[in-house]
């Protein structure tokens, strides 16, 4: 188990998967330079591209957050079991992911708060699980935090023009709607405080109603960021989108704003996708940034 401690909380990464990516760096990124890529090409390899393949290394994993008064999961990867036949890296899976989860120490009736920071597929999976032919939560006794602004823009019967986008809809019906339907989402407004450690922010711009969470300890500060970061290249290219991200000026302006967050305050950055060692802080270099990774 890869672990890191700030202050009396304890994050722990929980693996899904982790390898080349789907897309090569000019499709996945939008404004791609491969003289970047070039550049950094001595801390890039091997953890984060593979240079015969031409392939970027993405990770899926959680955070499992476990504070004095919680124990978080935030993201939940893609899933077992889940009709994702429009990416084959995430179709018909079947990991061992709540084995990991058991390994650190947790059963999924232990998790009091699961955080979603968007609904896309590869977050919001194990939100559910297959019994007897339905989606449960997967989580029994865990409230569901999700953007409201993020639920009403996915869910299908309150945004019409999803309907016939078999890939949202499908995701959303097996991996929220279950939760919704069990009474155990909490839809989120703004900004949102947890407890006095623990805050929910907006950083839209990837999706409508992406959210981050900050944590802020006396002894140090984190920064769960989900999808406003993707790959630590975009640290030294932080106007490169990926091809998924839905409003491109809006992700830009949240993504540096919140590296001059992580530069100002010291606070270490835990992104769902970057290659080992998974979490960095981040150095301001006269008004461009650099990673300095913080091994578990």
């Amino acid at each position: 188990m890869q672990k890191w401690t700030i202050g009396n909380t304890t994050v722990t990464r929980i693996e899904e998967q982790l390898g080349a990516g789907s897309f090569p760096p000019e499709q996945y990124f939008t404004g791609f330079d491969r003289e970047v890529l070039h550049q950094n090409l001595d801390w890039l390899v091997p953890h984060h591209y593979i240079p015969s393949q031409d392939a970027l290394i993405t990770s899926v994993h959680s955070w499992l957050i476990q504070t004095p008064h919680h124990t978080i999961l935030l993201d939940s990867c893609s899933g077992n079991h889940k009709d994702r036949h429009w990416w084959p890296r995430f179709h018909q899976l079947n990991t061992p992911f709540l084995e990991r989860l058991a390994e650190a120490g947790v059963q999924p009736s232990d998790i009091s708060m699961v955080l979603c920071t968007h609904l896309h597929a590869d977050h919001i999976g194990w939100n559910t699980c297959l019994q007897n032919g339905r989606w449960v939560p997967t989580f029994p006794n865990a409230k569901y935090l999700f953007s409201r602004i993020e639920n009403d823009y996915w869910d299908p019967s309150k945004n019409p023009s999803l309907v016939d986008d078999p890939a949202r809809r499908i995701a959303y019906v097996d991996s929220v709607l279950p939760v919704i339907d069990a009474g155990q989402a909490q839809l989120v407004d703004g900004i949102h405080q947890i407890d006095d450690n623990l805050l929910v922010e907006p950083a839209p711009g990837h999706t409508p109603g992406h959210i981050l969470l900050k944590l802020n300890d006396a002894k140090g500060q984190g920064v769960f960021c989900g999808d406003v970061i993707h790959h630590p290249l975009q640290i030294y290219a932080p106007d490169w989108n990926t091809q998924f991200c839905q409003n491109p000026e809006q992700a830009r302006a949240t993504r540096r704003r919140m590296l001059c967050y992580c530069a100002e305050t010291g606070a270490k950055l835990f992104p769902t996708h970057f290659g080992a060692p998974h979490v960095t802080e981040i150095e301001d270099k006269s008004g461009t940034f650099a990673a300095k990774f913080i091994p578990s």
